[in-house]
């Protein structure tokens, strides 16, 4: 499942379920706590072997009851279990309460202080004090925080049942300081804490567990559009017909800055051919012709004069303004209404502080996607921006974003949030094991510009195109690695499309003649 929930859906899901007689909440429990069991043998092989013994620590809530059967279950396949007890246990729930009583017939359930911590050596410590239902500022015991040195000083497996404890499953916002886990265990979907900073950091390896809720059942929606997780595009969606010519698979202009600032345009000039568009043509003030013109061989090179005719013509499909530093804010203001008559827009740097200073402009008549980082988005929209700098929800404030903007706004960072003016949201985590560090160097922005450029040109729609770049703009930073510059990203999108099987059953095909 893509969809990414908050924690009043998931509640919602829950409460549908028990009501349509799909399970009851003591079933749900159970099938909790074995899939995070699965998740630990499945770990256990992943890594060659674990210490049959575990610490599991819960809380009063469901997420505790969770973790009282996962110790039960543990404990009956023969390993060695303690578990630790948190909070009042007059507050459990019912089902919570049964299970934290099953367990207490199989074995004993401690208040844990430093000095009970220093005697053990689970090799297995599980997170169950509290789940999504978190809210706000947490005073965590001190016991927690040596658990944690303990874990990361011995090498101990840390599993969160549902989310870590702390985390705020609709913000990522941590209540307290808090160390990475190497595992969560979610049910269902994930959460939007999950996949927003910093709880993408601290949730470690996420697996999703289907714990037959029954996702077809669509009683709990509310009115909101979805949020989902950007995916692996699918082949035939880059694929070029057979019959194309250049022209069929669009032709993306590329405006760049003066002679010495033209680096960013060059890059996504290159990115924008990478990614299939038929025909990139650059254009530039005439005194950064002939620079440009001897580092590009495969990109047209125009000068700044004939952008009017080039807009005029039918055969252009997507434009780029404002990449890089050098373009100038007065330049892209001059240009910037000439340029939203294009059939679909690529909006970056100085592109975007002149829509600010435009905002008149705003909602946006043209397909367009806008790529700010925070600095940028706090320009365009200053409100917003604001209250992204007082924590409030992303999603939210991105939704917000889009809708005034009359466009897709794709909002950079480690989380990439992806709005489009419907009120859908996607997000991309390139955290953990699919980090892509790298990315953290100049230029990489104006890579993702040309590749969205590319994708509009092709006749993606907006909100496609920012995904489908984004996602290869990660995995070819992923496949290079270590010592990635901005100018590695174009030549390792082939590599990537390949992988994904973009023109296999060409090549099959050939082979077998």
């Amino acid at each position: 499942m893509t969809e990414v929930l908050t924690s009043a859906q998931m509640r919602a899901i829950e409460d549908t379920a028990f009501r349509a007689g799909v399970v009851t909440p003591l079933e749900l429990m159970e099938r909790a706590g074995q899939a995070v069991v699965a998740a630990i043998l499945a770990e256990g092989l992943r890594r060659g072997g674990l210490p049959r013994r575990a610490l599991v620590t819960c809380g009063p809530g469901n997420n505790g009851g969770d973790g009282y059967v996962v110790a039960r279950l543990l404990h009956g396949l023969g390993w060695q279990v303690d578990v630790a007890h948190f909070g009042a246990l007059d507050r459990m729930s019912p089902a919570a309460a049964e299970n934290f009583r099953r367990w207490r017939q199989v074995s004993e359930t401690s208040r844990w202080d430093a000095d009970s911590l220093a005697e053990q050596l689970p090799g297995v410590v599980v997170d169950a004090v509290y789940g999504i239902g978190f809210r706000g500022g947490w005073d965590r015991p001190p016991v927690l925080e040596l658990l944690d040195r303990r874990s990361r000083e011995k090498g101990w497996l840390r599993v969160a049942v549902d989310i870590a404890s702390g985390v705020d499953a609709d913000t990522g916002r941590q209540g307290a300081e808090l160390a990475p886990m190497d595992l969560t265990v979610t049910f269902h979907a994930p959460k939007l804490g999950h996949l927003l900073l910093p709880g993408a950091e601290i949730a470690g390896r996420l697996v999703v567990a289907d714990i037959g809720l029954h996702p077809e059942n669509d009683l709990w929606r509310g009115d909101l559009p979805p949020v989902r997780r950007v995916e692996q595009p699918e082949a035939g969606t880059l694929d070029k017909a057979t019959e194309g010519h250049k022209f069929r698979h669009g032709h993306a202009l590329i405006l760049c800055g003066p002679a010495g600032a033209g680096g960013a345009a060059r890059l996504a000039a290159r990115s924008a051919l990478r990614v299939g568009a038929g025909l990139v043509t650059l254009v530039c003030p005439p005194e950064a012709v002939a620079e440009n013109a001897a580092r590009l061989d495969a990109v047209m090179i125009r000068a700044a004069a004939e952008l009017p005719v080039l807009l005029a013509d039918r055969r252009v499909t997507a434009f780029c303004l404002g990449l890089g530093p050098g373009f100038g804010v007065a330049r892209a203001a001059s240009v910037l209404a000439q340029v939203l008559t294009a059939p679909a827009v690529v909006l970056d740097a100085d592109g975007l502080t002149a829509l600010a200073e435009q905002r008149d402009l705003m909602p946006l008549a043209t397909p367009a996607v806008l790529t700010p980082h925070e600095g940028e988005f706090a320009r365009l929209f200053p409100d917003l921006g604001e209250r992204l700098a007082d924590g409030e929800s992303r999603v939210e404030l991105m939704r917000e974003a889009a809708a005034r903007a009359g466009a897709t706004v794709l909002l950079k960072g480690a989380v990439t949030v992806i709005a489009e003016p419907s009120g859908a949201v996607w997000l991309h985590a390139a955290v953990g094991e699919e980090g892509a560090p790298w990315l953290a160097t100049a230029g990489s922005g104006d890579v993702l510009a040309g590749l969205i450029a590319g994708l509009l040109a092709r006749g993606f729609a907006p909100a496609r195109a920012a995904r489908v770049a984004v996602w290869l703009h990660a995995e070819a930073a992923r496949r290079f690695g270590p010592g990635l510059i901005a100018e590695d990203l174009p030549d390792m999108v082939p590599g990537c499309l390949r992988a994904l099987g973009v023109g296999a059953g060409r090549r099959s095909g050939a082979a077998s003649l």
